[in-house]
């Protein structure tokens, strides 16, 4: 019986890595049990990452925890929570930035939760949309990037085949793996990774491993 949470194309990704690339091999063996799950909804996954760029971990948790206080229900919050976008939208500035979040920030998460009540992004009409059409509509939401919507595709929607080429970790562990700790051109981490096709999410996501063992949780 499959893991809970599992994707199901999982098992045959990692086969097939193995079989292509012999560093993946020994990363794919090094973590057994492991892989990439998903663990709330949207639009709550969303707002999380935006309130955690560009500051630590633990003080992204510390802002979170307050933000979810202020804007979700006392039985919503606990561990995963539900946030509903408008009744974020409805939040005022000044009440988001007392939780923590920048003014910027603030208004970065407002946009957000506008575009989702308002059915500017619609999670149902995401399965008709390919990984660059998915990148493309989540950028236009203010305070999201490509590399934001790349995390996104690969830890909640769980696509499969993302190559976020501008992403340190994977730079440094390419670096380290396959180049003798050398840095590499993005274009010569794009050559090797044509081999890792249709699981690139899944490569990227050993190698993330390698440097840090504890996954991440979107």
């Amino acid at each position: 019986m499959q893991p809970p949470d599992k994707p199901a194309w999982w098992d045959a990704a990692t086969r097939q890595l193995g079989r292509a690339d012999p560093v993946l091999d020994g990363l794919i063996a090094a973590y057994p049990g492991f892989h990439l799950a998903r663990r709330s909804d949207a639009f709550t996954a969303l707002a999380r990452a935006i309130v955690g760029q560009q500051i630590s971990v633990r003080a992204a948790d510390s802002v979170w925890r307050r933000f979810v206080a202020h804007v979700a229900p006392a039985h919503a919050r606990a561990p995963f929570p539900a946030l509903a976008p408008a009744r974020v939208a409805r939040a005022g500035l000044a009440d988001l930035r007392a939780c923590g979040l920048s003014g910027r920030k603030a208004a970065y998460v407002r946009d957000l939760a506008a575009h989702f009540a308002s059915g500017r992004l619609d999670p149902a009409r995401w399965g008709g949309l390919d990984d660059e059409a998915l990148i493309g509509a989540l950028c236009e939401v203010k305070g999201i990037g490509r590399w934001t919507a790349e995390m996104f595709l690969i830890f909640h929607e769980l696509r499969p085949d993302v190559l976020p080429l501008d992403d340190i970790g994977l730079q440094r562990a390419v670096a380290l793996h396959y180049h003798r700790g050398r840095r590499v051109a993005t274009a010569t981490i794009a050559r090797r990774a044509r081999a890792w096709r249709p699981w690139r999410s899944v490569a990227t996501w050993y190698l993330w491993r390698s440097l840090d063992p504890v996954p991440v949780e979107y």
